[in-house]
């Protein structure tokens, strides 16, 4: 490897996560935290490290950095998760098709929809009253 570190970005709802990794010893970063102190919620780091599997990777082989914002945990975590398929890409070409097939490489494009007027919500209109 001649770059000194690869780098994805992911986005989700509000959220963007910049994802660099290099070759190091297992260190996963996000926000100057470790990821576990970061994302607490059961199931959540090992959905983001599952990509290092998919791509038939050491997860020890590689240190991670992320720089997170934005939107709610399941945004954050879905958007680190999209970064870190696209610099693991970056890092080498032949991790896209398994990448692609377990859906690694899809930006989720939903996103809040706006409020309308005379409605409460997006979609939710005021109670119905006849008199």
């Amino acid at each position: 490897m001649d770059k000194k570190y690869f780098e994805g970005i992911g986005r989700r709802k509000q959220s963007s996560a910049r994802v660099r990794i290099m070759e190091g010893s297992g260190n996963l970063v996000v926000n100057e935290k470790a990821i576990e102190a970061y994302f607490t919620r059961l199931g959540d780091v090992a959905e983001i490290v599952k990509a290092f599997e998919i791509a038939n990777q050491s997860q020890n082989k590689y240190d991670m950095t992320v720089v997170v914002n934005g939107g709610g945990v399941t945004g954050q975590r879905d958007a680190v998760k999209l970064g870190l398929a696209r610099a693991l890409v970056e890092m080498d070409e032949e991790l896209r098709p398994p990448l692609r097939h377990s859906g690694y490489l899809t930006r989720d494009p939903r996103v809040k929809e706006r409020k309308k007027p005379g409605l409460k919500r997006a979609r939710k209109a005021p109670t119905y009253t006849k008199r």
